[in-house]
């Protein structure tokens, strides 16, 4: 099996409840944050994740990076099954999923040099000398676009979209095969957010490293995915080629957010889809399809039903619109 073909990450029906009290005096209840949601991703390849806030998005990334184990389901990491009941099994696994966080300012240690920032993860994790860990530090500076000099600064001394280098260096000192990107430009100026993206899909190709790019919206994700996973109140509604997604959406929520991203080509745009109401409560899901109450296609028995993901025209849609009668 060639590198191309080595499947790096692979999630069957992973899903993540948590249970909360609604208010006080109340008994606690399940919230479904993360419903049974399966994909599989190979090496040198990007799986985009798109939906609202609160669809689950970041649980999701919490559970590929292993910082909250799933409460049911299986996930698979470069082939090799991740048991999230034993912490001592789960060490191993962590040198090959890592991690960059929306906030560039939040996600360093203001009190460390850079250079001590990118040298922490080999220091933990390999055997490797000072003086390697150095020249490592060095390169991967280089890699992202910074000079060595700025090794000895301080990550108040940079601006976001060089702190945003900074985290996507600090994630990719251990060669990892998978970096979850949590939003990782929603937090810069729209002419920095196109540097990032580009040096992201540059390592990619350099590195061959599989990246889950987490966002809100499906504008950003066009120039950096391969696939894409739309994701609302915890389960996947539509899933498939970026290609298929982009030039012929068939989910109705999948249209409404593609209506709503601006395009600079005029043949790309959609008439508007104006969505009724809000994003449910995950503590109170709607009965059928969570989506039914804003649905502007919505049939009778959408709201006694719940659709599963089948295959359609080349992706998977969990919509009534496409099932056999």
């Amino acid at each position: 099996m060639s590198d191309s073909d080595m499947i790096v990450a692979r999630a069957e029906d992973l899903t993540r409840h948590y249970r909360v009290k609604p208010g006080p005096f109340q008994s606690a209840v399940p919230l479904k944050a993360l419903d049974g949601v399966s994909f599989e991703l190979k090496a040198g390849k990007t799986l985009a994740v798109v939906g609202e806030s609160g669809c689950g998005k970041s649980t999701l990334g919490r559970l590929l990076t292993l910082i909250e184990p799933a409460t049911a389901g299986q996930l698979e990491l470069a082939g090799k099954t991740v048991e999230t009941t034993d912490p001592r099994k789960i060490r191993p696994f962590r040198k090959n999923v890592q991690m960059v966080f929306q906030d560039p300012y939040g996600s360093l240690n203001p009190r460390k040099q850079v250079s001590a920032i990118l040298a922490e993860p080999l220091k933990i994790n390999t055997k490797l000398s000072t003086s390697k860990i150095q020249q490592a530090v060095i390169a991967m500076l280089e890699k992202v676009g910074l000079r060595a000099q700025h090794a000895r600064r301080y990550p108040h001394m940079f601006s976001g979209g060089q702190r945003q280098r900074i985290a996507i260096a600090r994630a990719l000192m251990l060669k990892p095969a998978l970096v979850v990107a949590d939003e990782p430009v929603s937090a810069l100026d729209i002419s920095i957010q196109a540097q990032v993206l580009n040096l992201l899909m540059d390592l990619q190709d350099e590195l061959h490293t599989a990246y889950v790019f987490i966002s809100h919206g499906l504008g950003v994700v066009e120039h950096i995915a391969d696939d894409v996973l739309v994701m609302y109140l915890g389960k996947a509604v539509e899933q498939g080629s970026k290609q298929a997604i982009f030039d012929h959406p068939l989910h109705p929520y999948t249209r409404a957010l593609l209506a709503s991203t601006p395009f600079v080509d005029p043949d790309r745009r959609r008439q508007r889809i104006v969505l009724q109401g809000e994003l449910p409560s995950p503590l109170r899901p709607p009965s059928g399809c969570a989506f039914h109450q804003r649905c502007p296609q919505a049939m009778p028995h959408c709201a006694q039903q719940q659709p599963s993901l089948i295959p359609v025209q080349g992706r998977q849609v969990a919509c009534f619109l496409y099932e056999p009668d």
